[in-house]
């Protein structure tokens, strides 16, 4: 079978959550077409939905380093880690993201959550008041975020 149709095949099994299908698909991609960005970016999100947070952080760290311009590689590769390690060494991700991605709302929040985590309460209200000037959608996703807790009590 062309790498294409495997790629496509793979497509839609993730899209119907066939996650094991997928998985089996993109395993079945040949070189050099399995090191393209396009079959690891599959991989992420096959890896994502399965809640395998070690492999994830491995494929979303080199999707992060291949296509560093994609804030959302950063995101997952941050998510991913901190299941599979660490909160720091996560927020170690983000903070590398933030200078390549400095109005990104989303590398904001989850920085503010991971200061809030670590007690840095007036840390955490900066980071979040920054994600929601650069998207007011963020304002709801504050009131509501478990990991911010601790920053509603303290405000109430």
């Amino acid at each position: 079978m062309l790498p294409q149709r495997r790629i496509a095949h793979a497509r839609g099994y993730l899209g119907l959550g066939m996650l094991a299908e997928a998985s089996a698909e993109l395993a079945r991609v040949p070189t050099p077409e399995c090191d393209s960005l396009e079959v690891l970016a599959l991989r992420v999100a096959v890896l994502q939905e399965q809640g395998k947070w070690p492999a994830l952080s491995v494929a979303a760290g080199e999707y992060a380093r291949r296509a560093p311009n994609e804030a959302a590689a950063w995101v997952t590769w941050a998510y991913a880690t901190r299941r599979a390690q660490s909160l720091p060494a996560a927020e170690k991700i983000l903070l590398q993201a933030e200078v390549l991605h400095p109005a990104e709302p989303t590398i904001q929040f989850n920085l503010g959550c991971y200061a809030c985590m670590r007690g840095d309460l007036a840390a955490a209200r900066s980071r979040i008041d920054r994600a929601i000037a650069l998207d007011q959608a963020f304002r709801d996703l504050a009131g509501t975020d478990p990991d911010l807790a601790p920053l509603r009590a303290a405000e109430a």
